[in-house]
């Protein structure tokens, strides 16, 4: 999955804010080691990278850091692998 399709209708964020929100995405799987886009733990980055984007983050490193932390409390046992997360997230 890509981020694109969860940004596509959302009007809260401008052209340039998605530009980021997709680069910060892709920093965030390669990080993870993501590579299936069909994976859902690609769809919780993506999710989460929007959630905190909503929030008011903006910057793109500060971005991946809440991010991969948010990731890191959602998947107890683990570090930064959000598999588990998404297997168990509704």
């Amino acid at each position: 999955m890509s981020i694109r399709i969860l940004l596509k209708d959302d009007l809260a964020f401008t052209p340039e804010d998605g530009k980021v929100l997709i680069a910060v995405f892709e920093d965030t799987l390669k990080a993870l080691g993501l590579v299936d886009r069909d994976d859902p733990a690609t769809h919780l980055v993506a999710r989460k990278v929007i959630e905190a984007a909503t929030l008011g983050q903006r910057d793109p490193e500060r971005l991946r850091s809440c991010v991969l932390a948010n990731l890191s409390r959602t998947t107890p046992g683990t570090t930064d692998s959000p598999k588990a997360a998404a297997d168990t997230s509704p």
